[in-house]
């Protein structure tokens, strides 16, 4: 998901309430999609959902550490053509931002929704850049290489902290799923597609209070786009990004259905250190919750610790936070809370030890998440 991706659906019920019915409908996610790039790198106003979500973690030299999410999100509204007035309401921008100061154990976030307007909100091939207002993701295309990969540079400035990172990527990026698309529940059209840059050398600078960090570390970058993805019968999902020592990332999602069973639509894929993906079922991955970390803010239970194992891959991994709390909580009576922070592995594979550090998201913890429209 991200399935996911979480932080869209934080808000998404108040882009709804914006939302009118298209006379024309919205495109559905389906097997065969011929992906094309640098074009799918960008917007696809033809689908309905779209996000392009960066995380990672950084450090300074002295190992000071932080954690950084931000999320660029477009809600499709209207396709039709008679929406051709600058200000009139095809798509909803959405955006989060958020910093996990590590050591001073404190968690930052903020949002913004725009519509694109006279520019205030957007994402162009032409301009290579995916943006809401003063934070963006400026792309430098490489179009000969394999799926243009590219550098990029992320900017985002909030009341208290700021950040503008340069982000490398070190492997092409990975279409999860199985026949171009990322199955989310039963039936035509429930899914996504899906693209990640899994392991993005990041440099760059870190503002918090006043104080100025240099900072350096790994980020991991999803873009996925839709028009239905979820199921009624489900109650949330908690999604895993891990970047391990070994050179190799596996992303895991596992959705939750209200029942308490887990749904066979769970899934993730492994990408070995020279890029190559595998595909894995939900068969394949066994996700065990631990210690529980309550919200004073929404009262949601969170596991904060977990234990993985992926069975073709002979991998084991205790996954536990340096901050407990990195929750999102919702700052207006529709938005949905969630957790998204920044984790550390302990694994061995094969009976040898190996390390990491990644993402967690967790939803369907602090209330219900609107799942379909």
């Amino acid at each position: 998901m991200r399935n996911r991706r979480a932080a869209a659906w934080l808000i998404l019920p108040l882009a709804w309430q914006l939302a009118g019915a298209s006379s024309e409908p919205f495109r559905l996610a389906l097997p065969g999609y011929h992906y094309q790039f640098p074009r799918d790198h960008f917007n696809h106003p033809a689908f309905q959902t779209e996000w392009w979500y960066y995380t990672g973690n950084l450090h300074t030299a002295e190992g000071r550490r932080f954690g950084f999410e931000l999320t660029f999100f477009r809600q499709g509204v209207d396709r039709s053509a008679a929406a051709r007035e600058v200000w009139d309401v095809r798509d909803v921008w959405l955006a989060h931002l958020a910093l996990s100061d590590v050591e001073g154990g404190r968690f930052f976030y903020t949002e913004r929704l725009n519509r694109s307007g006279a520019g205030i909100a957007g994402a162009d091939e032409h301009q290579a850049r995916v943006w809401n207002g003063n934070w963006q993701a400026r792309w430098k295309l490489d179009p000969g290489a394999p799926g243009a990969m590219a550098s990029q540079e992320l900017q985002a400035i909030a009341d208290r902290f700021s950040f503008q990172l340069s982000l490398t990527t070190a492997k092409p990026p990975v279409i999860h799923g199985e026949n171009g698309v990322s199955q989310k529940a039963e039936g035509p059209g429930r899914a996504s597609h899906y693209i990640s840059f899994t392991r993005l050398l990041t440099r760059g600078f870190v503002s918090l209070d006043g104080r100025q960090f240099q900072v350096e570390g790994e980020s991991w970058m999803d873009h996925e786009f839709f028009t239905h993805q979820l199921a009624a019968d489900q109650a949330g999902w908690d999604w895993f990004s891990l970047q391990l020592s070994d050179g190799s990332e596996i992303m895991l999602f596992e959705l939750r259905r209200k029942d308490g069973a887990i749904d066979p639509y769970s899934a993730g894929t492994y990408v070995d250190p020279q890029g190559r993906a595998t595909h894995l079922a939900a068969r394949d991955f066994s996700l065990t919750p631990g210690k529980i970390w309550t919200s004073p803010k929404t009262g949601g239970r969170y596991p904060i610790e977990w234990k993985i194992r992926v069975a073709p891959l002979r991998l084991d991994a205790a996954l536990r936070t340096p901050l407990a709390d990195q929750e999102l909580a919702g700052k207006t009576s529709s938005a949905v809370s969630y957790w998204e922070g920044a984790i550390d592995v302990a694994a061995s594979r094969n009976g040898r030890p190996i390390s990491g550090s990644g993402y967690l998201e967790m939803t369907g913890y602090a209330g219900p998440v609107p799942m379909s429209q």
